[in-house]
């Protein structure tokens, strides 16, 4: 039995066709092709239906991809074990964050990283789009939201505030706005995520909640357009404060209501560390999990004290 021809197989039924596959394994999709018929043929069994629209298990297909994917996930168990008796974690960790976060927060971190553990290697996927960790072999996520899935172990690592943010020559052309209501009369850099696009919520120190309609002619898909068109004067935008915190302090951008807190949808707002329930965890992600936990909890702390 060939553990390549089993690899591509799974891949081949998790992605749906051939050419999803050849792309994920970076091969010619006629080796593709040639490892499932070589993997029929040592069978002696039709593993898969083929159409020229879609892909189909047979039943023996079925029965042979469910024990397929627990081989290779105890094939990697064992290898991860014996990988573990060394002293220093070593390894692939697969990690998913945002593009914005992964860029702002999570990159600047990895030097250290590599200090703390040469023998790792990351493969950092970023993606604005709720990534499938075990679809896509990930290993660590990191989201700024808590997932429902409870197949997964979640850590909720670090509370996100979030600041409506002008830069200062924005400010001296059109005024700064006294109250929340105000914003109306101003073009907000707005977030183009469902529940972001319209409304941001104001809460006092009194405890009072205010949702203000805002308006804007920029509507942008990614975090980092926003803080760009921030720094820029385009208009004030809600930033979180692991993405603006250094432009506040240095003055670079306005906190136009730092007395209030302020949010696109509810005000518990997180960032949430989740890797895949499983008996064994492996040093490697042991290592990789613990060092995120320090570093961004120690990251906010100095934040938040600024």
């Amino acid at each position: 039995m060939d553990t390549e021809h089993l690899k591509v197989f799974v891949e081949v039924v998790q992605l749906g066709s051939f050419a999803a596959a050849a792309r994920k394994f970076e091969i010619d999709p006629s080796v593709v092709t040639r490892a499932i018929t070589a993997l029929e043929k040592d069978l002696g069994l039709r593993l898969l239906e083929r159409t020229t629209r879609q892909l189909l298990l047979t039943s023996a297909g079925k029965v042979y991809h469910e024990s397929a994917c627990k081989l290779l996930q105890d094939m990697q168990q064992a290898a991860d074990e014996a990988r573990d008796l060394a002293d220093t974690p070593a390894g692939v960790v697969r990690v998913t964050t945002s593009v914005t976060y992964g860029y702002t927060v999570v990159l600047p971190m990895l030097p250290a990283l590599r200090e703390a553990y040469p023998a790792l290697e990351i493969d950092l996927l970023l993606s604005d789009e709720i990534v499938d960790i075990l679809a896509e072999g990930v290993d660590v996520a990191l989201r700024l939201r808590q997932d429902s899935d409870t197949s997964l172990v979640g850590t909720r690592l670090a509370r996100i505030r979030y600041h409506v943010c002008a830069s200062p020559e924005y400010v001296n052309q059109h005024g700064r706005p006294r109250t929340p209501a105000e914003l109306a009369a101003h073009d907000c850099v707005r977030c183009s995520l469902r529940g972001y696009r319209t409304q941001w919520k104001f809460r006092a120190a009194a405890g009072t909640v205010e949702a203000v309609n805002i308006g804007g002619w920029l509507v942008c898909s990614n975090s980092l357009a926003l803080h760009r068109a921030a720094l820029d004067g385009v208009g004030p935008a809600l930033l979180a404060d692991w993405l603006a915190g250094a432009d506040l302090a240095d003055g670079r951008l306005i906190d136009l209501f730092p007395d209030h807190e302020v949010t696109p949808t509810d005000f518990d707002n997180a960032v949430w560390l989740l890797y895949t329930s499983r008996a064994y965890v492996p040093k490697r992600v042991r290592a990789f999990v613990e060092f995120m936990k320090q570093r961004i909890r120690g990251a906010v702390s100095v934040s938040t004290s600024i």
